[in-house]
């Protein structure tokens, strides 16, 4: 689960991590308790505006989300945090510099944009010839189990404000450039 810039109130996270267990068939008893909270715990909180990071992260945990920080200098992002919303200038050039870096330090990636998105970059660069396609899908599975596999590829194509046919021209030409 990923917070954007303007922090969501408490209760829209609980909503959210609700849905989750929901769609893990959990029931409010059975979330708690691999929460490791009493139910009453967690009925309280759904009328509060803050609680402890412990409580949140445990909640979060136990239906397989996470709760993040994430860098004021991202873009505004998909409802589902997902994707940036869209990718100005200055935010693809900070991409085409981390991309053109050839780095492949997770922290870096996941620094600069949310992990799926970064994940299918990551694939995306796999098949450019002069990069390294192994240490870049096994970044991209890092970032996001299961995202050099096709179908969830073909996904992040989909959606992704960034286009291969305009971003890949212009990583060679960073590249040729810093060469």
């Amino acid at each position: 689960m990923l917070m954007k810039k303007s922090t969501p109130a408490l209760p829209e996270i609980l909503g959210s991590l609700a849905r989750s267990a929901r769609a893990r068939k959990l029931s409010d008893t059975e979330w708690a308790a691999r929460a490791g909270l009493r139910k009453e715990t967690l009925s309280r909180l759904r009328r509060r505006d803050s609680c402890d990071f412990a409580t949140l992260d445990g909640l979060a945990a136990a239906v397989g989300a996470r709760i993040a920080v994430v860098s004021a200098d991202w873009p505004e992002c998909s409802p589902d945090g997902h994707f940036p919303l869209q990718v100005h200038r200055d935010y693809e050039e900070r991409l085409l510099d981390l991309c053109a870096s050839q780095t492949l330090d997770l922290q870096r990636w996941t620094d600069l944009g949310p992990r799926f998105f970064m994940a299918g970059l990551a694939v995306m660069l796999a098949s450019v010839p002069e990069l390294d396609r192994r240490g870049l899908l096994s970044l991209a599975e890092s970032l996001h189990p299961g995202a050099s596999e096709p179908v969830v590829f073909e996904q992040w194509l989909k959606r992704s404000p960034v286009r291969p046919s305009r971003f890949l021209p212009m990583l060679a030409a960073e590249m040729k450039h810093a060469a």
